[in-house]
């Protein structure tokens, strides 16, 4: 099989799906792998690397696109990419299609087989989503304490206070991966942190790792509403797989909340959890709205491009060699967990919360295999 690894056009994405590595273990097992010129080297890995590891450098994105039987990516296609797409390819990358109608279409009227990466089950766990989500829930502090600075915006609070100077106050909005590396670092910074969620098991799992050193809150409107109002940075990190996030911080309740204080949505790729939250990007990172500082950029983990590109190409990579030795079908149909990936195919919506949020007609995976 032809594998494309094309380079990333949206902004500031230097991440790649593909590492020398992984270029080198598809064409151990017989594949050729194409990958576009410079793919790789806004992420440390040189053209160089990846033609000693046997893959052909492409000049053109085109050129990728047209020739590869598998897309091999890691963000959505943008309006540029949308034309490339075609009928019996495969596109292997992350969609977050429920806010996004327009891609939705464009994948549909391509009829390609569109796997995405964060609707992949393993057990109650979305292991392609996991890495990413890891990263950015980190990058989430070390973004809110840096607007947190008065030259920046903030209210000038260092997270973590001095002796004799009582900490900032961290709140989390959802419990989950994010959630918990987000807390990881806010503790690990000194900071005064809650967490809310609506599963009280998760709760109690939070307390037992944290050791009571995060306050954890039964999630409620209530409860959000009083937390906000003392936060310094709010981290919004709810998450229903594949579905648009609730928006469970409103308008409202970020009117309450310090002028100076930060609020970091990662929640934002699937529409967000702030009600005032809209998409930003790396070039122009933050806006202020109600005197609060929003940072909604719907690709955090670029910034890091190298440690994400490794951790993203580790979970994602033996999916791909699935796919490519025993072909989408077969692949799909043996891993009841791998055949929730499957967004779209020759033209018919197969994720259920897409199809809801979207108001779209929609057929189960299985049905198409």
């Amino acid at each position: 099989m032809v594998i494309g690894v094309p380079k990333e056009i949206k902004d500031k994405e230097f991440r790649v799906s593909a590492t020398p590595v992984q270029a080198y273990g598809f064409v151990a097992a017989g594949h050729k792998v194409l990958v576009e010129k410079n793919a790789g080297i806004g992420a440390g890995f040189p053209d160089s690397e990846y033609a000693a590891a046997g893959a052909e450098i492409v000049d053109s994105a085109d050129t990728v696109w047209a020739k590869a039987d598998m897309i091999y990516k890691v963000k959505e296609p943008l309006e540029a990419e949308y034309p490339r797409m075609r009928e019996g390819q495969v596109v292997f990358t992350y969609f977050h299609l429920a806010p996004a109608p327009e891609l939705t279409q464009a994948c549909l009227k391509s009829k390609a087989t569109c796997i995405a990466f964060e609707t992949i089950e393993k057990g109650r766990t979305l292991p392609l989503l996991a890495p990413m989500s890891e990263i950015a829930g980190r990058m989430s502090i070390i973004c809110g304490a840096y607007f947190s600075q008065i030259h920046a915006g903030g209210t000038g609070t260092l997270p973590g206070g001095v002796p004799g100077v009582a900490p900032g106050n961290v709140l989390i909005v959802g419990g989950g991966i994010v959630g918990t590396n987000a807390a990881k670092m806010a503790v690990g910074l000194r900071a005064n942190v809650a967490i809310t969620d609506i599963d009280l098991d998760r709760l109690r799992y939070l307390d037992d790792i944290f050791g009571g050193t995060v306050k954890t809150i039964a999630s409620s409107p209530a409860a959000i509403a009083d937390y906000a109002a003392q936060a310094d940075i709010l981290v919004g990190s709810v998450l229903i797989k594949g579905a648009k996030a609730p928006q469970l911080v409103t308008e409202d309740i970020v009117k309450t909340m310090k002028k100076g204080a930060v609020i970091v949505d990662v929640a934002i790729d699937q529409g967000g959890a702030v009600e005032t939250s809209h998409v930003t990007y790396h070039t122009d990172p933050v806006f202020m709205k109600h005197g609060v500082c929003h940072y909604c950029v719907g690709n955090m983990p670029g910034a890091y491009a190298r440690t994400s590109s490794q951790a993203l190409a580790n979970a994602t990579f033996p999916y791909a060699m699935k796919l490519v030795n025993m072909g989408w079908k077969k692949a799909l149909a043996s891993d009841p967990g791998f055949l929730m990936g499957l967004n779209a195919h020759d033209g018919k919506l197969t994720c259920a919360p897409v199809g809801k949020d979207q108001n779209i007609p929609c057929v189960a995976p299985e049905s198409v295999l």
